[in-house]
């Protein structure tokens, strides 16, 4: 079997919701061993309420439960944390210090310890306290600001916020553990979902630091391509998005659309009088994008040079043949799995999920497990990992360490 690139690497996951379990699962497909500490005083509430978003943020990982409030249930949790490469907490700043896991607390066990905190705000400045969400972290980094139509408010946005602040925070993780390698250093890392988010926007920052302006939400469109927009097609709720960036592009769409002429209307001569009369043009696109389905237009407009997609809905998606050959698409079972009393359950024990969003040859099997369920792993942790016996593990489950 292939070496995969973090094998021999393991983090403990103590943190909830979505972003930072994102990031430790991004670890898991590159190798490292996850084990996934729930504290029965504090079940995330991905895992009480949102069963299928837990088990989409848990996988390849091993599962022990803990009660954090407890002196033993903290004792083994730096017994764990001794044992480990990387700790990744989630809570509101300063909490997992008061549990007795600061970042000083934890490098006492592990010198070299790599230690992540994600919140919505950072552990530092005069809104750390407040409380984060995906919600939060488009509105607060300017992202909401921009999203939407020109007559409309501000866009909410739910799952993304939190993905890219995952991704952020397993970047940072992999750039500490390369530099423990060359110094032998541990470091702490603190992500701020608000930052990661921020730094999503650099164009509209760089346009108000250069030109001080504010820019407007625009749809659809872009800032200087023109088609740029997302059309009707045949079918219920179908649609396609069409972006032209080029003349050669235009008028490859206007031969593709049997409407060659169009490339000659003195209204859309070049880039900048297309953007200028974007509404004239839209009008007649979907004239056209009308009499055809989404993956009709798809075909005519790549075949022609023109970037053209359908509108994917999560049936499309998971039947979708170049995913499925490329094997972005995994389905688990979940015939066995315990579900908690007051989760939602599919309808199926088959699940799909998505798999590693890159592909690296020397570790072609990222997804090698299904998430686990609460304390599914405790006796194989506490027992093989901290060398306890069962009797002593019955013992602190008896008195609410381990819940």
């Amino acid at each position: 079997m292939a070496t995969q690139p973090l094998e021999g690497i393991r983090a403990l996951d103590f943190s909830r919701e979505a972003a930072a379990p994102y990031s430790a699962m991004m670890l898991s497909f590159l190798g490292a061993e996850v084990v996934k500490v729930e504290s029965k005083a504090k079940m995330g509430v991905v895992g009480r309420r949102m069963g299928f978003r837990y088990v989409d943020f848990n996988l390849n990982k091993l599962q022990v439960t803990l009660d954090l409030t407890h002196p033993k249930g903290v004792e083994l949790a730096k017994r764990l944390i001794a044992i480990s490469d990387v700790v990744i907490e989630s809570n509101r700043p300063g909490a997992f210090g008061r549990l007795g896991l600061s970042y000083d607390e934890v490098k006492k066990v592990k010198p070299d310890i790599i230690m992540l905190s994600h919140s919505g705000f950072g552990q530092t400045g005069p809104e750390s306290e407040y409380l984060g969400a995906a919600p939060v972290f488009a509105a607060t980094s300017g992202l909401s600001y921009y999203t939407g139509y020109p007559d409309g408010i501000p866009t909410e946005l739910r799952g993304t916020p939190d993905m890219r602040s995952g991704q952020y925070c397993a970047f940072a993780i992999l750039a500490a553990l390369f530099h423990r390698r060359r110094t032998g250093q541990g470091q702490f890392i603190d992500v701020a979902g608000r930052e990661t988010n921020g730094a999503a926007i650099g164009d509209v920052l760089l346009d108000y630091t250069m030109n001080q302006r504010s820019q407007d939400r625009r749809a659809n469109r872009d800032y200087t391509m023109a088609p740029h927009n997302c059309y009707r097609c045949q079918g219920e709720n179908k649609w396609v998005s069409i972006a032209v960036a080029t003349d050669e592009e235009w008028q490859a769409l206007c031969r593709a659309i049997g409407q060659p002429e169009l490339a000659g209307d003195p209204r859309f001569a070049d880039g900048l009088r297309r953007w200028e009369n974007q509404e004239d043009l839209d009008l007649i696109i979907e004239e056209w994008t009308l009499q055809h389905t989404d993956y009709q237009v798809m075909d005519t407009l790549q075949q022609a040079g023109v970037a053209a997609v359908p509108s994917m809905s999560s049936d499309e998606l998971f039947t979708d043949p170049h995913l499925t050959e490329r094997g972005f698409i995994h389905s688990l079972n979940y015939s066995d799995y315990d579900w908690l009393p007051d989760t939602p359950k599919p309808a199926s024990d088959d699940i799909l999920h998505f798999g590693m969003p890159w592909k690296l040859h020397s570790c072609p099997d990222a997804v090698r497990g299904r998430a686990p369920y609460y304390g599914e792993h405790n006796y194989y942790v506490f027992g093989e990992m901290l060398g306890m016996g069962r009797e002593e593990i019955a013992a602190l489950e008896r008195e609410g360490a381990i819940a």
